[in-house]
């Protein structure tokens, strides 16, 4: 499964990594960084940071 983020929308508030803490990182200058391919054992996770994103900045494919 591949995880997009479209960085033009994230406002990098975070929810993403509160679900998904396995793909999803925010470092210490607030810019969020992801694994872009992730296995079928983070969907739950990652399919719950794309419905938490306030931002509808994430999609997944696959």
């Amino acid at each position: 499964m591949k995880v997009h983020v479209d960085m033009n929308l994230c406002q990098s508030h975070g929810e993403c990594v509160f679900a998904a803490p396995d793909v999803f990182d925010l470092g210490e200058d607030d810019v969020l960084t992801w694994k872009e391919e992730v296995g079928e054992d983070q969907r739950a996770a990652v399919e719950e940071a794309v419905q938490v994103c306030p931002m509808a900045a994430i999609r997944i494919e696959g």
